[in-house]
């Protein structure tokens, strides 16, 4: 049984807002924090500690330890700006803030704001810990991808890894070149991320995505699509350039009729998630009572057109492989 999600040889990246249990151990993060130390990095970044932790808590009703303030945001400036008499680890062991045995979500949100553009600037520094923090989190089942972009600067999110293999996504993103590859990556994130939070947009993308996969396959291939050609049309265009279309199957193949079913049904595929998102998707209006579609039935799109895809890629790279090996000979 095919899985619902094959893109990338991962399941789902996490957006900010969904709870999380603690699937990442104590061990993991403390080794992660030691990481920190050793390399002697400014958790905070460019920012001052309060401005950092801000973009996470909410200071004002976290208690004061001090007695002379009313809340965290006090202490933070007593003796982190006007003292400094706390050590620069202190946030890594300060109960309030309970990095040691916090839910995933807060855990993986302070992570990804150390390496947030206004946070940090300088590349090489934001690689480093990138590296740091995903070599420690895939043994618990999560690493920290590219979500976005802000001012052509990455901004990064967590996601959970469900296994590992050849990945899909290195399969798109080979077939994809300068600009193009930018922005499909950029799709499937944002395909992704919204399965749980905004399953109308994920579907929408998932279409999207099918229809730039098509593009460019076909633009390869020297086709000029021609007037307001629908997603369905596009993938029997692309199909036929691939020769993949059933009447090109010889009859006497031993699994013809199964192949046959297998690829008339990419175009109902393709039609199907074209339909979700003209009825329940971001590209049309709807009435301010309309309920969306839920998240199982973005899976299913997202599912469908990430599998699509793949196929389509793979099959457009082994044909200009055996090109390139023909014209050789």
């Amino acid at each position: 049984m095919l899985a619902v999600l094959v893109l990338a040889d991962y399941i789902v990246l996490l957006s900010v807002g969904v709870n999380f249990l603690m699937k990442i151990s104590e061990a993991t993060r403390r080794d992660i924090f030691d990481g920190i130390r050793l390399d002697g990095i400014k958790w905070s970044g460019r920012l001052e500690e309060s401005d950092f932790l801000s973009r996470i808590f909410d200071l004002q009703h976290l208690p004061s330890y001090d007695g002379r303030f009313s809340d965290a945001s006090g202490d933070i400036w007593q003796h982190r700006v006007h003292n400094y008499d706390w050590e620069d680890d202190w946030i890594f062991s300060d109960p309030r803030f309970n990095m040691l045995r916090n839910n995933d979500e807060i855990f993986l949100r302070f992570l990804c704001e150390m390496l947030h553009p206004v946070v940090r600037s300088d590349p090489q520094e934001i690689e480093k810990l990138k590296k740091l923090f995903n070599d420690l989190l895939r043994r618990d089942g999560y690493e920290v991808v590219e979500y976005t972009r802000i001012s052509g600067k990455p901004v990064f999110a967590a996601r959970i890894c469900i296994f590992a293999g050849a990945s899909t996504l290195n399969s798109i993103r080979k077939a994809f070149d300068g600009a193009d590859t930018n922005y499909v990556l950029q799709q499937i994130t944002r395909m992704e991320a919204a399965i749980n939070e905004d399953p109308d947009l994920a579907i929408g993308t998932a279409k999207e995505l099918i229809e730039t996969c098509c593009k460019t396959i076909l633009k390869e291939h020297g086709v000029d699509i021609q007037g307001d050609i629908n997603c369905s049309q596009l993938v029997k265009q692309t199909a036929r350039e691939l020769s993949l279309t059933p009447e090109n199957i010889p009859d006497e193949s031993k699994a013809v009729e199964t192949i046959r079913k297998l690829l008339s049904n990419l175009a109902t595929i393709t039609q199907a998630i074209a339909e979700l998102r003209n009825h329940y998707g971001t590209g049309h209006g709807k009435a301010a009572n309309m309920r969306g579609l839920q998240s199982r039935h973005a899976k299913l799109a997202v599912g469908a057109a990430s599998t699509l895809v793949v196929f389509l890629l793979e099959t457009h790279q082994e044909k200009v492989k055996f090109k390139n090996v023909t014209n050789r000979d």
